[in-house]
């Protein structure tokens, strides 16, 4: 059983996809996650939805995964040094692109699978045009954003609290798992506090805590933490907690994509 759209020949491509298959386009980024992790978290993108495609397949609905869109499209991390990203117009023409080449050969059934916050504003709009012009729903799982819902019941809310953030839980544990061979947790940073900009904390990636509001202020990372770790203690992160939080993103993606696929035509 081939799951990667990559892997499948032409004449397999020709028997599979008019049988309308689910396709999981997987998205990450290129960039600083702390100094203990791989910059590219694309990997867990791509691992997550090969799983999803597994389990959903196994489900009973068919399921295959696009080849991975490894560069997220740009916001804070310009100052990382070895990072890569696309602009946002760049990545909106990229997702557009995608989306065309599969609706061309009437593949609906499409579901991204985002693993970066700098991709969503492009997939919004993109998927948004598709909607309007064909009434095709092409929904977006964005696994950091899931993973926030299922690891309070993994680690607790005393931890979940303390863990959670750039560079920290979700992704350090579940890269943990699922490369340990690619993490440093011999660098794994103590916590630390807030960086200032005008006298005022940066309290989170693009805002400054004024008089208990958040400021909107376009700064980068370099101005936002010295090592990539943002609001969190990354060292209670542990390949246990990834352990649990990859079978259970793997379980919810799947039991979606086959709620997806029951009621799309």
């Amino acid at each position: 059983m081939k799951y990667r759209m990559g892997e499948l020949t032409a004449a397999e491509a020709k028997e599979i996809l008019p049988t309308r298959p689910v396709v999981l386009l997987p998205m990450g980024s290129h960039e600083d996650q702390g100094p203990h992790a791989p910059m590219g978290d694309y990997f867990s993108a791509e691992r997550m939805a090969e799983l999803i495609a597994e389990r959903a397949t196994a489900a009973g609905t068919r399921t295959l995964v696009a080849p991975v869109v490894p560069f997220g499209g740009s916001d804070y991390f310009g100052t990382a040094p070895g990072g890569i990203a696309l602009r946002q117009e760049t990545l909106r023409a990229v997702i557009d692109d995608m989306l065309a080449s599969l609706l061309r050969h009437e593949v609906t059934r499409i579901i991204v699978i985002n693993g970066h916050y700098g991709n969503v504003w492009p997939i919004h709009f993109a998927t948004q045009e598709v909607w309007k012009a064909r009434r095709v729903l092409i929904p977006s799982f964005y696994l950091w954003k899931v993973a926030r819902v299922l690891l309070p019941a993994i680690v607790g809310d005393e931890i979940f609290a303390r863990s959670i953030g750039h560079g920290a839980d979700p992704l350090t544990s579940l890269a943990w798992h699922l490369f340990p061979h690619l993490m440093r947790p011999d660098l794994i940073p103590e916590a630390h506090g807030q960086m200032e900009m005008l006298g005022l904390p940066v309290n989170n990636f693009g805002t400054m805590r004024f008089e208990g509001a958040d400021i909107d202020v376009p700064l980068e990372l370099e101005n936002i933490t010295p090592d990539g770790v943002m609001g969190a203690d990354a060292r209670l992160a542990s390949p246990e907690t990834g352990q649990k939080l990859t079978e259970a993103l793997a379980d919810m993606g799947a039991r979606f994509v086959c709620h997806y696929a029951a009621h799309t035509r």
